[in-house]
């Protein structure tokens, strides 16, 4: 049993954590894992949670970090969500200076994206920003010039969006020192 995958499910929540130990199964990545459970011991348990990264609200959101951001239209959770890598949203269509990416991350340059939380699954720090009407309308026209065929098709979701989370991972020194 392996305590990445508690943690990617529960967070550094010990008591959840330690009922995930207990009852000797977890489901990650679509997967159930099952062990024999038992009670894990507190201290050794804050020991070892105390190797990952806490939120930090304080941290600035730099565009250059982000290798990812998640499309989210409201709710809870979300009823559409779509997630683009940097490196798919940033290929260029032909005949065409910026891509898709650029335009996305546009959106932060008047208004940066707010905290929102540390994501123990994706090993990143979470920014949301929420668009306006306008924004959209004007992502939507973004997508359908500059987006890549490959993506077309799942960017219809665009105008059904609210808000855009940007995924920035931690660099490995820097989650080792908290």
């Amino acid at each position: 049993m392996r305590v990445e995958m508690n943690v990617a499910v529960a967070g550094k929540d010990p008591a959840r954590i330690r009922q995930i130990i207990r009852s000797g199964t977890i489901v990650f990545h679509s997967y159930r894992y099952w062990w024999q459970g038992f009670e894990a011991d507190a201290a050794a348990l804050a020991n070892l949670l105390a190797r990952y990264p806490d939120a930090d609200p304080s941290r600035p959101f730099r565009p250059a970090d982000c290798t990812e951001v998640i499309l989210e239209s409201s709710g809870a959770p979300a009823r559409h969500s779509l997630r683009l890598r940097r490196e798919d949203a940033n290929r260029r269509r032909l005949f065409r200076s910026r891509s898709f990416w650029t335009a996305l991350i546009g959106l932060t340059r008047d208004s940066p994206p707010a905290y929102r939380d540390y994501s123990y699954a994706l090993h990143a720090d979470l920014f949301e920003s929420r668009l306006s009407a306008a924004q959209l309308a004007h992502l939507a026209h973004e997508a359908a010039r500059y987006a890549p065929g490959s993506l077309r098709a799942q960017l219809s979701i665009v105008p059904s969006i609210s808000q855009i989370v940007f995924v920035c991972p931690r660099l490995a020194r820097e989650s080792a020192g908290r």
